[in-house]
This record gives C-alpha cells, structure tokens and sequence, in this order.
C-alpha cells in the first residue's frame, strides 16, 4: 500500500463546473442495449399459431342457407354463431363462437349482424347452432 499512502486520505476530487451525477443517471450508463429495437417483437409475432380457414363442402353451404333462412324468420331465438376471424397481421386467424339473437341477415352487403351490433361477414361464418336445429336435426360438418 506504499505506493497510494500520498493520496489514500485525500478527498474525492469534484468539479467546480459540472454537478455531481445522480446515482438514477448513474445507473443509466450501464442500462443493457438493444441494438435491435423490435426484434424480440417480431419475433413473438413470427411465432404466434393462427389457424387455416376451413372450407364448407357444397352440402354443408346448403345447410347453412337453410339455418340463416329460419333464423331470419324466426329472429328471436338464441343462437351460437361459430365464425372465422382473419389475422390483420399475417396468413390465417382464429375460429370464434357467439352466442346471440340475431337481428339480420344482410344479403346485400353479406353479412350477418347480431343484436349487440357485432357484424360477421357472412363469407366467415362456419356454422349456426340452437336448440331448434337440433330438434330437427340440421347439422354442418367442416371439411
């Protein structure tokens, strides 16, 4: 330690011109870098499943008029609307079900719209379901 004994007890030198740094800006310097701003995003994304749209063969689109046409009749029943979503952000999305009254069908603009105002472009509905299908027997099957 002989070397040091000169200046070990002197007292820490600070500048006249520049304030003392807080330890939060400090601290800063030595925040890890991202070179790559957005990367682990893309990423994420690039990973994320979306599912295929499944098609309806020719008897099932039959059927499916056949529902949207009584349930146009009808209008006050309970149904389940199973749809498919398309991603906004890359090839695919998602199957979703409602269930709701439905208030309209839409030939003119093809589509579907529910009474809570949420509307299905007819193109993506998969299937129709309620209690009055199924005591006649009207089933779709996805191919």
């Amino acid at each position: 330690m002989k070397n040091y004994d000169d200046i070990i007890n002197l007292e820490h030198p600070t500048s006249k011109k520049h304030p003392r740094m807080s330890k939060e800006a400090r601290a800063c310097q030595f925040a890890p870098f991202a070179a790559l701003t957005g990367y682990d995003d893309e990423i994420k994304e690039a990973g994320r499943l979306t599912s295929a749209c499944g098609y309806l063969s020719e008897d099932s689109k039959v059927m499916l008029d056949l529902k949207l046409s009584i349930v146009n009749e009808i209008k006050d029943i309970e149904v389940v609307v199973s749809y498919f979503v398309p991603d906004s952000k890359k090839q695919g999305g998602s199957f979703k079900s409602i269930s709701s009254r439905i208030k309209k069908v839409d030939n003119v603009n093809q589509t579907l719209v529910l009474v809570n105002n949420i509307v299905i472009p007819l193109k993506n509905v998969c299937d129709i379901d309620a209690e009055i299908f199924r005591q006649m027997n009207l089933h779709l099957d996805i191919i």
